[in-house]
């Protein structure tokens, strides 16, 4: 079963840090916001999520990555990352439901993360199933560390 391993915020960069509970609108996560409107955020990048099970393979290669480093709003345990794809839908706890929209484009900011900063570690194209992803928000709701990922059918 996939969950919420961790939910992260910032005031703008990375990394972003934990809280055990937040509330999620059409604009995004309470209390986070991204530094650079320009390249993140937005109705369709709403929301960022990462894998927990990428994050410990980048671990064991020697990236001294962790949770919230790379900027994701949500980790995830237990989905198989390499079969997420634009248009799936996802219940998280409750109420909210998200739809994925795209791969997030890897960013320098994150170099600190990887080794040799070999941030294109984290490129889709380079590394298929390594990428965060991006997501919108389709009903709102609370989420809390533990709920449910459950994916669902439009």
């Amino acid at each position: 079963m996939a969950f919420i391993h961790q939910i992260n915020v910032s005031e703008g960069g990375v990394p972003k840090l934990p809280v055990d509970r937040a509330a999620v609108d059409l604009d995004g996560l309470e209390g986070d916001r991204q530094a650079d409107r320009k390249h993140h955020g937005g109705p369709d990048q709403t929301l960022c999520l990462y894998s927990l099970e990428v994050i410990e393979m980048l671990r064991a290669e020697g990236h001294p990555i962790a949770p919230g480093s790379a900027g994701e709003n949500l980790t995830i345990s237990g989905l198989d990352w390499a079969t997420v794809a634009p248009e799936q839908r996802f219940r998280i706890g409750a109420e909210l439901i998200i739809e994925i929209t795209d791969v997030a484009t890897p960013c320098a900011k994150n170099a600190q993360w990887f080794a040799n900063g070999r941030f294109s570690r984290m490129s889709d194209t380079k590394h298929p199933g390594a990428s965060r992803w991006y997501a919108r928000v389709l009903i709102p709701g609370a989420v809390t560390t533990g709920d449910p990922v459950v994916q669902i059918t439009p």
